[in-house]
């Protein structure tokens, strides 16, 4: 997504007193939450254990996932925040952090900047010295990166990693990051941030690698110089996977991909794709292709149809992608291979609230989204995929016996060693060949991506060949996970999803 319409927005500011910064005058309802919100936070995660109480982050054995360093899968759900750093203050960010924890996700993507300098709500710069940060922290004002420290530890208590994209493409394109200011700014952010335990790296933004590829390595390899405890990844441009460029990079440890916000034949004459015409929103071809790479790297898709935004970006009039379309991404490309999600909303992306300039025909405030439908159901997928053997799963299309359908009709397979799940986004009847996992008889079911709800179907002689023909009419949005399970096998039990 191309952020240049997002650089420049209104707030109205006014004073902080003792401090000497300057504060949003924002009606929306959070002045005086912070300390409250804090307080509770401390009382629920005091009580639950922190992701990284696990161990760092690391790539699986079978470079297929992410694990912990106690062997602890870790399956990423990500909300796209991109603009969380310059637009929230204090109470907001505490907000939105915990909204984001209760709804099951467990890394937010940010813009760690998104102009040079940029500048946040408080009206403080991000880079007042340029490129040298040897002088960042002034005495008695709540800096840029105070605001930024303070992010990242709010996350922290609430179990969220921080994908922080170091610094949007178009500015490196632009040629605001040169080779040695990148160096300047990696050191700086690889010291700053080392010993934090919720930090994911992006280089790049929303661009392609070949471009300024000089400036992109120089950032990976400055941070990584300094910083050991943290993974690594590239966000590119739409329609287009790291792994094109930066496979072999010793910095990258896993790839990312940009399946975009066009529909299918929806070309827009904005560059040159590296996809087949008319397979705009096959997002499982990423997978496919990234997987198929030597050396193999984990892969997800960082940025799909956002939902309530245009098709296309920017004619809002356009169609918009609603909650069907973007548990379809998801669940696509997870049964693909991918080892996680991010979910992405209009508001939220960009914060919009009244007083702020939208973008992309965003209308509707950013903390009434957080209700928004698709938001809210990603958790099933997460719940869906930790609930069974996690890391020996693989994506099998040969599960599907008969004729495969072709976009909204394709199903998506895969198992393990003793289940198998089938995602069907139309409810078009499918034929099943049961015999792909172990187990004389398998016992199956239909679980509803919209609400988590489990419905037993029947016990199967494990090695027929079954026609499956859901509860629901034939309709895009109409979708269902097929589950069929080894019948002296119990993993159903784990599906208790709140």
């Amino acid at each position: 997504m191309n952020f240049k319409a997002l650089f420049k927005y209104k707030t109205n500011l006014v004073p902080l007193q003792g401090l000497g910064v300057r504060k949003s005058n924002s009606k929306a309802p959070f002045r005086g939450l912070g300390v409250f919100l804090l307080f509770l936070i401390s009382i629920s995660i005091s009580a639950a254990k922190l992701p990284w109480e696990n161990g760092k982050l690391k790539v699986s054995e079978n470079h297929h996932y992410l694990q912990f360093e106690n062997g602890t899968p870790f399956f990423w759900l990500g909300d796209t925040g991109w603009l969380l750093p310059e637009r929230l203050d204090r109470d907001e960010a505490d907000f939105y952090l915990t909204e984001c924890s209760k709804r099951g996700y467990n890394v937010v993507q940010v813009q760690t900047i998104n102009d040079v300098p940029s500048l946040n709500i408080y009206g403080q710069s991000s880079m007042p010295d340029g490129f040298d940060f040897s002088n960042i922290n002034k005495k008695g004002v709540y800096g840029y990166w105070d605001h930024m420290d303070y992010i990242i530890k709010t996350a922290e208590k609430n179990g969220i990693y921080i994908g922080m994209v170091c610094i949007w493409g178009g500015l490196v394109k632009a040629a605001k990051m040169n080779v040695q200011e990148a160096q300047a700014y990696g050191k700086f952010l690889g010291e700053r941030y080392k010993n934090s335990p919720n930090i994911i790296w992006f280089i790049g933004g929303d661009i392609r690698g070949d471009v300024k590829p000089e400036v992109w390595e120089a950032l990976a390899t400055s941070i990584k110089a300094v910083d050991k405890n943290h993974l690594m990844t590239f966000h590119p441009r739409g329609r287009t996977c790291s792994a094109t460029w930066f496979n072999n990079a010793d910095w990258l440890d896993f790839n990312m991909f940009q399946s975009g916000h066009r529909r299918y034949g929806q070309r827009m004459g904005d560059g040159d794709y590296t996809i087949k015409d008319n397979t705009e929103e096959d997002n499982w071809r990423y997978v496919e292709q990234s997987q198929a790479m030597t050396p193999l790297k984990p892969v997800l898709d960082g940025e799909p149809s956002y939902e309530d935004i245009p098709q296309g970006l920017h004619d809002f009039n356009e169609v918009r992608w609603n909650a069907n379309d973007v548990r379809r991404y998801a669940y696509w490309s997870v049964f693909a291979g991918s080892f996680g999600h991010t979910y992405g909303n209009n508001s939220i992306m960009q914060f919009y609230k009244p007083g702020v300039q939208g973008s992309y025909g965003a209308n509707r405030a950013w903390y009434n989204c957080i209700e928004d439908p698709g938001y809210n159901q990603m958790k099933y997928l997460k719940e869906l995929m930790l609930a069974f053997p996690f890391f020996e799963r693989v994506p099998d299309q040969s599960i599907i016996a008969g004729q495969n359908g072709e976009r909204y009709d394709r199903a998506i397979a895969t198992r393990g060693n003793d289940y198998l799940m089938v995602y069907n986004y139309t409810g078009r009847p499918m034929t099943i060949d049961l015999s792909k996992i172990s187990g004389a008889k398998k016992n199956c079911w239909w679980f509803n991506p919209k609400n988590g709800e489990l419905q037993f179907i029947a016990e199967f002689d494990g090695k027929k060949t079954v026609v499956f023909t859901e509860d629901v009419a034939y309709n895009s949005g109409n979708d269902r996970v097929l589950i069929a399970l080894d019948s002296s096998k119990d993993y159903i039990k784990n599906l208790q999803i709140k």
